[in-house]
């Protein structure tokens, strides 16, 4: 998840030339160490060929990782429901997991990358992902149930807000193309894990705890291209420019120029960061945790539930889970054309506007005629979830710097997700004692008119970094 900036410029003490990133595919040459230069990281390795290629295979399978424990659960909700014996109350608290688990942990994620390198989080992340995703299923009992999700997403919340800072770092030329790979990658496991869930568990006998573990074997495959990460701490290596003279150090050297502040490469790195951004006082940072927050409820609120809406209307268990899937695939194309033209406009709020706009229709449909356009209704609720891609487009587009990026990525997706669980949860309730999904999807609807309001606030061409410096 972006459209981040290009490459930094190199600074030295006379103007040099803008730094040029190493092409995707080609293997970076380093140039000899200047004069007063300090010796390069330890724990790094040189960067080839192989080593890119190996990077983008552990960018795509972790991407498909990050929903595949939310949608398989969505699927087969009324079952575990019934084999928990959970009530509806408790199910809906049970779909605001997910956003507690990435708020809380996903505000770890800068802090530990800071410590471990990003690959070796990440990588862990993976194991968490497969630990919980095996765990929960058999761990007997609702508690049990809860612990191994809580895992899973563990490992989920600290990959989400990883992933916009190592395509800022390792891609910082091809940031859009990057965001767009990753994005449908994610929509693409997302929709996978929805519609695939009820026929695999049928063609494993119909027990519905095998149905959600086999999910691990994923998450097992994301793990093997990220261990030779594990040590490696900085992006592409490209020369450096000191200036003899006064022997102070240029701008860093991989592949992301300044990122290399917010995760860096040890102890000696941190002495020179620069002091973190008073990133609260920035509206445009509290818009776009807002906007981040609304859109994740949407889409929880429709991980969760949708296909028991569509159940409850009359819809068959494998029809709900496909067009669960559809609206989840929608994501697929969309997530790699919006923010390639968001990067190209000076103001996101159209696309804001756009997509709110669908939402709005998609829940009208599905309040007056759920069962009878149930396909139209899919599509148009998946282009509205697309703001999912949009909104990490505007925190790489909202700061200048790979420090800021890392910073907003955390602020926004932890405040977001925290606004975010109390949806579902409110959804389970009032389900329960309606006894109908008339009330529910007003909250759907009500929410997105704010949505669109802080979208359009976020959208706005201004960095956090100017606005916290007032």
């Amino acid at each position: 998840m972006m459209g981040l900036m290009a490459s930094d410029e190199t600074r030295t003490e006379t103007r040099t030339k803008p730094r040029r990133s190493t092409p995707l595919g080609e293997s970076p040459t380093r140039a000899p160490r200047a004069p007063g230069e300090a010796p390069e990281a330890a724990g790094t390795r040189p960067w080839t060929t192989w080593t890119t290629r190996l990077l983008l295979l552990g960018i795509v399978l972790a991407a498909l990782n990050l929903r595949p424990a939310i949608t398989s659960l969505g699927a087969l909700l009324e079952e575990v429901r019934d084999g928990l014996g959970m009530s509806g109350s408790v199910a809906g608290l049970l779909t605001s997991v997910p956003p507690l688990c990435f708020a809380v942990f996903g505000v770890t994620a800068p802090r530990l990358a800071r410590r471990f390198g990003p690959g070796a989080v990440v990588c862990a992340g993976m194991v968490a992902i497969t630990a919980g995703l095996l765990i929960r299923p058999f761990a007997g009992g609702t508690a049990g149930f809860l612990a191994g999700t809580a895992l899973a997403l563990m490992g989920i919340a600290v990959s989400n807000v990883l992933m916009p800072v190592i395509v800022k770092r390792f891609f910082p030329d091809r940031v859009g193309s990057m965001t767009g790979l990753y994005s449908m990658a994610l929509a693409f496991g997302t929709s996978i894990a929805a519609a695939a869930t009820v026929p695999v568990t049928s063609a494993l006998g119909g027990d519905w705890q095998p149905g959600l573990a086999v999910w691990a074997v994923l998450g097992a495959a994301a793990v093997l291209p990220w261990l030779p990460f594990v040590r490696q701490r900085t992006g592409p290596t490209t020369p450096r420019t000191v200036s003899g003279a006064s022997g102070a150090s240029g701008a860093s050297g991989d592949g992301a120029g300044e990122a290399g502040a917010a995760l860096a490469d040890g102890p000696a790195r941190q002495a020179a960061e620069q002091p973190p951004l008073r990133i609260t006082r920035s509206r445009t940072a509290w818009a776009l945790a807002v906007f981040f927050g609304l859109q994740a409820t949407a889409a929880y609120i429709t991980m969760g539930w949708m296909a028991q809406i569509f159940r409850d209307a009359g819809v068959s268990a494998g029809t709900a889970g496909l067009l669960l899937a559809v609206i989840m695939m929608m994501g697929v194309p969309l997530a790699f054309v919006i923010p390639r033209v968001a990067t190209r406009l000076p103001h996101q709020g159209p696309i804001v506007v756009v997509l709110g706009v669908c939402g709005l229709a998609g829940y009208a449909g599905l309040y007056f005629a759920p069962a009878g356009g149930a396909w139209v209704w899919a599509l148009l609720l998946g282009v509205s979830n697309c703001a999912f891609p949009l909104a990490l487009t505007m925190v790489g587009m909202r700061a200048r710097t790979g420090a800021g990026v890392a910073q907003l990525s955390a602020f926004a997706q932890s405040t977001g997700y925290l606004i975010s669980i109390p949806g579902p949860l409110l959804v389970g309730v009032l389900y329960q004692h309606s006894g109908g999904w008339g009330l529910p999807i007003a909250l759907m609807s009500a929410l997105m008119v704010p949505q669109i309001v802080v979208g359009v606030l976020a959208g706005r061409d201004r960095t956090v970094e100017e606005e916290a410096a007032r």
